[in-house]
């Protein structure tokens, strides 16, 4: 199956049904990339076309000013839902953005040729019947777009493309994206925290969030914790997938706290990094000392369990690796690339590398249906590139690249050519968890001892499977009891059926045996 119309996120949840709020709202006069930066009342030079005409009315404007990314998203004639809710990764309609600086209410902006397009420019758009919805991204700290709560959205316009000279489609930006209801349960409870060490690095109030499920059935005294962390495009509100999928109903009779890890760069992995700040520090030294305080939970290592899927299953292995004496067992499962040998079929580190070909010249996928390709590289960089900040590979950048002196991060592969940048490779070692482990196993082999464990399927949809046999060999060359599994024909989507899910279960409750019954 392929994911559904709109869906561009890697969240466990969603996968193993369909295979496949948010922080606080940035102030309007944010500033855009200093080398993106376009006036805001810039007219179009192009004589024929479609061209987009964008209003700002004054009833949401509130006499701010605007400096954000603005889109105008495209669907066909007759699809279903709303355009401004994709792109979806694998049938991506046509978007367009541009930033704009100083949008004061009242006047108007355009979309035309000169904006980014995907999959092409504007002046390129095939001719056919469209509808289009214009967004401004406005929240900082969310990678939804058309979704993100505080951004602007307006009202869907049909047209009809090439568009005459002269007669731009005129669409709005006159509604805010409300903050997303957490709508708790009798077993669902919603946790939120200031972080007053993210707030600092970041400049603005930062949160944690996370959802408690409570024990299926009562315990007497103090409960085991599961942190859960969900794949790319999901986050706390995913939490009851967790009750009512049969896939993913392991440690029910724990308390498990499903963490956000939504940001502006899209998903910040609870890694600590130049871009994102001390992620990891503040869930450790904020976020769950409050969690066991608030919700009786053991506060005890071998009672603080770690699990994720897909991004998820990276950012819990990275936690109990940079972590290792604090948590007390990881099950991952496909996880991101865990050695950048294999970055999904790419190995980082050798000399002329390219992201967009491999060594013949043919187009890298990134992403397969059972053995088909069916993304790839090239267009899947290039449309994140007109995203901006917070796409799937992008979000790679945010967390293991030196920030730029423009203050973004630095780019790893050109986005014209795909060639590698070898130096910021390099920098991505600090996060290549092999290798990590490779360099520190003396101090590290008898803290992490009994609690790796990771799996995944041998036709990974996202090619995640090359990397963990590298990391398998490389744990069994330096004499790991880790348990590494690579399960035939399993791809991203099923990989969580009810054998592992019952497997998984069995190996976290006997983990925290000994805390619970220390005779």
């Amino acid at each position: 199956m392929m994911r559904p119309p709109n869906v561009r996120r890697k969240d466990p949840a969603v996968l193993s049904l369909a295979l496949l709020v948010c922080g606080p709202v940035a102030v309007l006069a944010q500033q855009a990339p200093a080398n993106q930066e376009r006036p805001a009342a810039a007219t179009s030079e192009v004589a024929h076309g479609t061209v987009f005409e964008i209003a700002y009315p004054e009833k949401v404007a509130d006499g701010r000013t605007i400096t954000a990314r603005v889109y105008v998203m495209l669907a066909a004639e007759g699809s279903p839902g709303e355009p401004r809710m994709g792109p979806n990764w694998f049938r991506p309609q046509p978007f367009f953005g541009r930033d704009v600086r100083d949008w004061k209410p009242g006047e108007t902006i355009r979309v035309d040729a000169k904006a980014d397009g995907f999959p092409e420019t504007l002046d390129k758009l095939a001719a056919g019947s469209y509808r289009a919805q214009a967004v401004v991204r406005l929240n900082l700290d969310t990678a939804k777009i058309g979704d993100g709560a505080g951004n602007l959205y307006g009202p869907i316009v049909a047209f009809t493309a090439p568009g005459k000279a002269g007669e731009p489609v005129k669409l709005a930006v006159d509604q805010v994206v409300p903050p997303r209801e957490f709508k708790e349960t009798e077993r669902i409870k919603y946790a939120e925290l200031p972080s007053p060490m993210l707030s600092e690095f970041h400049g603005r109030p930062i949160k944690h969030r996370a959802a408690v499920i409570l024990p299926k059935r009562p315990r007497e005294g103090k409960s085991p914790a599961i942190y859960i962390i969900t794949g790319f495009g999901g986050d706390h509100h995913s939490a009851p997938r967790y009750v009512d999928s049969p896939g993913m109903q392991f440690g029910d009779d724990f308390t498990r706290m499903v963490l956000d890890a939504d940001c502006g760069t899209g998903h910040h992995v609870f890694a600590d990094s130049a871009n994102n700040g001390p992620r990891g520090r503040a869930l450790v030294e904020e976020f769950i000392p409050y969690l066991e305080k608030t919700y009786d939970l053991i506060p005890d290592p071998r009672a603080r369990l770690l699990n994720g899927h897909s991004s998820g299953g990276w950012s819990s292995l990275w936690l109990q690796v940079s972590q290792p004496e604090f948590f007390g067992g990881v099950w991952s499962t496909s996880p991101d690339p865990v050695d950048f040998r294999d970055f999904q079929q790419i190995d980082l580190y050798a000399p002329g590398e390219n992201m967009f070909r491999d060594g013949k010249g043919e187009r890298r996928p990134i992403a397969r249906m059972g053995t088909k390709p069916v993304l790839f590289y090239d267009k899947f960089s290039q449309m994140e590139d007109v995203i901006g900040l917070g796409g799937q590979l992008g979000s790679f950048e945010a967390v293991f690249s030196p920030k730029g002196a423009d203050g973004l991060p630095i780019k790893l592969w050109d986005r014209k050519t795909g060639v590698i940048d070898p130096a910021v490779a390099k920098a991505w070692e600090a996060y290549d968890i092999r290798l990590v482990l490779e360099r520190n196993w003396p101090e590290l082999a008898p803290k992490l001892a009994g609690k790796l464990h990771v799996v995944t399927g041998s036709l990974d949809t996202f090619y995640l499977e090359g990397a963990v046999e590298k990391l398998k060999a490389a744990l069994e060359k330096l004499q790991s009891d880790a348990v590494v599994e690579i399960i035939p024909d399993k791809d991203h989507g099923n990989i969580l059926d009810r054998s592992l899910t019952s497997r998984i279960d069995r190996e976290m409750k006997a983990a925290v045996a000994p805390v619970l019954d220390p005779r």
